[in-house]
C-alpha cells in the first residue's frame, strides 16, 4: 500500500463530488493550491490523470471514474465508523448529504430540516437536487429521496409521505376563457404547460388512469418548464393547464386560485421515500435524521 496517498484520497473524492477544485477547497477548508497539489500527487503516483481539466470545467476521466468507484465506498465506510465512534459519546454531527428529487423539500423535508436544526445543531444537512436515480454510494451521498420505493441491493426504504395523486389544474380565468376539459382527448385543444426531461431532453407525457390502466398522453402548449413550481406559477397566471403532484397545489385549489380538472383520470403515485444503504443507518447523523423524520410523520406534518 502506498501510505503517502491515503491523506489525499478524500481530497480527490471531494473534487469529484463537487466538480471542481475551488468547490472542494471550500468544502475541505483548504486552499485551492493545496487541493490541486494533492490531486496532482495522486495522479503522479498512479501514473495517469484522474480529471480532465478545462478553463470552465473539471470532469473525471475514465480512469478517474474507475478509481472513484473503488475508493468511494471505502471512504464512506471510514466516515461511518468515525460517526459511530462519535455517536458513542451521544453526539450526532457532521455533514449529511442527501440526493433528492426537487419536489422533496415542499412535499416533505421542510419540517424535518427545521426540526433537525433545533435538535441537532452539529449536523449540517446538504440537499442536492437531482431527478435521476443516482448511485448514492458511489457519488458520496448518505441517502436519497425519490417518488416510489427504491429497493436496490442493500438499500432500505422509509416512507416519507402518504401516497398522492398527479392532477391537472388551471386558473378560474383560464377555465372561463377556454372551458373545462372533460376527456383526455380534449387536452389536444388546450394550452398545456409541458415538462422537459432534463436527462433525456424529451418532453414528459402526462400520465393518467383510464379504466384501470395507466396511459401516457403527449401534450402541447406555449410554455415548457423543467420543474413543478414553474408550471404552477404559470397556471396561476392563467397561461394554461398544469400537471403536478396534488399536495403541491392543494392549498391553491382549496383557496380557489386553481381548479382541478379531469379528476376521474388522476393517477396514483406511491409517495416519497427515503432510501439508504443498510449499514449507513448506524451512522449517528443519519440515525438522527431518520428518527426526526419519523417523529415529524407521527405528528402529522405531512
Amino acid at each position: 500500500m502506498d501510505r503517502d496517498l491515503l491523506p489525499h484520497l478524500s481530497v480527490v473524492a471531494s473534487v469529484a463530488r463537487r466538480g471542481g477544485f475551488a468547490a472542494a477547497a471550500r468544502e475541505l477548508s483548504m486552499s485551492a493550491s493545496a487541493v490541486s497539489h494533492a490531486v496532482r500527487l495522486v495522479e503522479e503516483r498512479l501514473g495517469q490523470p484522474l480529471f480532465a481539466r478545462t478553463t470552465r470545467s473539471v470532469a473525471l476521466t475514465e480512469a478517474g471514474k474507475s478509481f472513484m468507484a473503488t475508493i468511494a465506498p471505502a471512504l464512506g465506510e471510514i466516515d461511518e465508523q468515525i460517526e459511530r465512534l462519535r455517536g458513542v459519546k451521544g453526539r450526532a454531527s457532521g455533514l449529511l448529504r442527501i440526493n433528492a428529487a426537487r419536489v422533496s423539500l415542499p412535499l416533505a423535508l421542510t419540517p424535518v430540516i427545521a426540526a433537525m436544526a433545533e435538535r441537532y445543531p452539529d449536523v449540517e444537512v446538504e440537499l442536492f437536487s437531482d431527478e435521476r436515480l443516482a448511485d448514492i454510494v458511489a457519488e458520496g451521498f448518505d441517502a436519497g429521496i425519490r417518488v416510489g420505493e427504491m429497493l436496490a441491493q442493500d438499500m432500505v426504504a422509509i416512507r416519507l409521505t402518504p401516497p398522492f395523486k398527479s392532477v391537472v389544474f388551471a386558473s378560474p380565468d383560464y377555465i372561463g376563457r377556454h372551458g373545462r376539459p372533460q376527456t383526455l382527448d380534449e387536452l389536444a385543444k388546450h394550452n398545456c404547460i409541458g415538462y422537459r426531461l432534463i436527462r433525456s431532453s424529451g418532453l414528459y407525457r402526462w400520465e393518467f388512469n383510464l379504466d384501470g390502466r395507466e396511459v401516457a398522453v403527449a401534450v402541447k402548449g406555449s410554455a415548457i418548464v423543467t420543474e413543478s413550481h414553474s408550471a404552477i406559477e404559470l397556471a396561476l397566471a392563467g397561461v394554461g393547464l398544469g400537471y403536478a403532484f396534488e399536495p403541491l397545489v392543494r392549498a391553491d385549489i382549496a383557496a380557489g386560485r386553481l381548479v382541478q380538472v379531469l379528476d376521474q383520470f388522476a393517477v396514483d403515485e406511491a409517495g416519497l421515500f427515503l432510501y439508504f444503504p443498510r449499514r449507513a443507518s448506524l451512522a449517528p447523523k443519519l440515525r438522527a435524521f431518520i428518527d426526526t423524520t419519523r417523529e415529524v410523520m407521527r405528528a402529522g406534518a405531512f
